[in-house]
């Protein structure tokens, strides 16, 4: 599948930043969608993750301040991060899976100064 992702950018410790991802190619049925994130020097992590049955799972550093949503369109996801800190600032990654490996988009740069 092609991944759309849109949002991100820099924003001052404490403000809030939006992702969206969306399948733009066409697909049957739900996807499970969500977002990895990669610092410098760090290994990916998980961000949040919405399954085809609507179950969401977030990352522990990011729990209680991420909330991860479907927008409509059932291939949609957009990701609300509030109370940003610096610790927050990476490259943000959607993705998409169902029956086959999971795939990625290109990458949104968020930035989160002190």
């Amino acid at each position: 599948v092609e991944l759309m992702e849109s949002g991100g950018g820099l924003v001052a410790s404490g403000g809030s930043l939006r992702l969206s991802c969306e399948i733009t190619d066409f697909v049957l049925g739900t996807y499970d969608m969500g977002w990895f994130r990669q610092a410098p020097g760090q290994a990916r992590e998980l961000v949040a993750g919405l399954t085809r049955y609507d179950i969401s799972e977030y990352g522990d550093a990011v729990s209680g301040r991420f909330a991860i949503s479907r927008d409509g369109t059932a291939n949609r996801v957009n990701l609300q991060m509030n109370n940003l800190k610096s610790d927050d600032t990476a490259i943000y990654f959607c993705y998409a899976e169902r029956f086959g490996p999971r795939t990625y988009g290109q990458g949104r740069q968020v930035i989160v100064s002190a």
